[in-house]
């Protein structure tokens, strides 16, 4: 089932959907900084003119990017939601993001460019830490969930819990984008940031057997 989030990511304004789409691979390969507004309006096949009528801003950009992000973020917690185990479709789910994250996946290069652009620019540090708060309220509510709790409860349980899964998985993320310095103690440092994430989540599971 689609979020209504997700539905009005991508029905309001579908071109400029399309224009998301077209500038990724240029942010990623020219950098934050190294994309001029002209090198994304030609990625994206307009003027530079009727480019800035979609995106005044990089900055406008990124929160663009963010949001439609958010809205499949929403659509698989839901599904974990509606899980008949949550714990194992959330550990499942988790899984699945560390490993596209850390093989390659066409987004990992385009958010080291943001990660990286948001410790030096408060307007993108301000739309990212929107992001990692809407992701470790949405971590929050299935840790609720897993322990039998009500949710401001789970807040004051887990929120560190949250917040270093969070840190985990945008690390590994960051780490996978390092290049061949790396490239031989990759798999072991996927598989360790793995076990860290399942011990979290086994001190969340644990809180409910303690009721």
């Amino acid at each position: 089932m689609t979020s209504p989030r997700m539905a009005l990511a991508t029905a309001a304004r579908p071109r400029e959907a399309e224009i998301l789409d077209s500038i990724r691979q240029t942010f990623a390969e020219k950098g934050f900084d190294g994309a001029s507004m002209q090198d994304l309006a030609r990625a994206a096949g307009m003027s530079v003119g009727n480019f800035y009528r979609y995106f005044p801003s990089k900055a406008a950009m990124v929160e663009a990017i963010v949001t439609r992000d958010l809205a499949e973020v929403e659509e698989k917690f839901t599904s974990i939601a509606a899980a008949a185990d949550p714990l194992a479709a959330l550990r499942c789910g988790l899984h699945q993001h560390i490993e596209e994250e850390c093989s390659g996946c066409d987004d990992g290069p385009l958010w080291a460019e943001i990660t990286a652009a948001a410790l030096r620019k408060p307007e993108i540090g301000a739309v990212v830490q929107k992001m990692e708060s809407e992701i470790r309220g949405y971590l929050l509510s299935a840790f609720a969930m897993i322990a039998g709790m009500p949710r401001d409860e789970a807040e004051r349980h887990f929120a560190a819990h949250s917040a270093m899964v969070v840190m985990l998985v945008k690390a590994a993320a960051i780490q996978a984008q390092a290049g061949d310095r790396v490239s031989a103690g990759r798999t072991e440092l996927n598989e360790l940031v793995k076990r860290m994430i399942d011990a979290v989540l086994a001190e969340v599971a644990a809180a409910k057997s303690k009721d």
